[in-house]
């Protein structure tokens, strides 16, 4: 499995024949990439906020996964002609990828002036295995926190059944997590490579990411914590 970092939340993630691209925003200063320039099969939205959904009207005819909310929401508004509506605790299968959508703590108001409902925020942990009862050491598996605070439900759910083995988490603070709290999660997450996202962009959430590394390694963590370059692509199976 590989992963492509295009800045702020967006995330290529490339499983076997499958290309999905999460929360596609390109307005930001991390990445060069055009949204032109790729050609995803599937588009995965966290939530509704414009620094998520930016560019889904780039990607019209892909197949766009989200709360049933939400996807009406991107077809009504946007033109988006096929998507999958999915809620908390379901798993759909996306060519190779099979793709859980599982909590997240955040808001998820829309910039519009008619009354929409995005639904609930979420996160995506994508798999090249069906998740089952029974772990799979073969297996490669990517969390998504989406925009969210620390939840036990990282620990509890997402580590314990869903095993991720590298996991990106907003560690920019004011809107999301900071470095501190998305340690914790790093560490309760027990993957093998930790990925802050959702910082830099604005000046709200501008950090030193070496306080995220620093804070990771303070938790005890087995965690790598791997600050990744904007359009960088990291392969799991590689990586650590």
């Amino acid at each position: 499995m590989e992963l492509t970092w295009h800045g702020h939340s967006t995330w290529r993630v490339d499983v076997g024949e499958t290309t999905l691209l999460i929360d596609p925003f390109f307005d930001n200063p991390k990445t060069d990439t055009d949204p032109n320039e790729l050609d995803p099969d599937h588009v995965l939205l966290t939530h509704g906020h414009a620094d998520h959904i930016g560019h889904v009207g780039e990607f019209l005819d892909t197949h766009t996964v989200a709360t049933p909310e939400l996807a009406g929401y991107v077809a009504d508004e946007y033109g988006v002609e096929h998507t999958t509506g999915m809620n908390l605790g379901g798993t759909v299968e996306l060519g190779d990828a099979y793709v859980s959508m599982v909590r997240a703590d955040h808001t998820n108001g829309l910039e519009t002036d008619y009354e929409y409902s995005a639904g609930t925020p979420a996160g995506y942990v994508i798999s090249d295995t069906k998740p089952t009862q029974v772990a799979d050491e073969e297996s490669e598996t990517f969390y998504h926190a989406g925009d969210t605070s620390l939840h036990t439900e990282m620990r509890d759910v997402i580590a314990t059944y869903l095993e991720p083995d590298a996991v990106a988490v907003p560690a920019g603070d004011h809107f999301t997590m900071g470095p501190w709290q998305a340690a914790v999660a790093v560490d309760w997450l027990d993957a093998d490579v930790a990925f802050p996202m959702h910082y830099d962009t604005f000046p709200p959430i501008e950090i030193d990411t070496d306080d995220f590394v620093r804070e990771v390694e303070a938790t005890g963590s087995q965690a790598e914590p791997y600050v990744i370059d904007g359009d960088e692509t990291f392969d799991i199976s590689e990586g650590y």
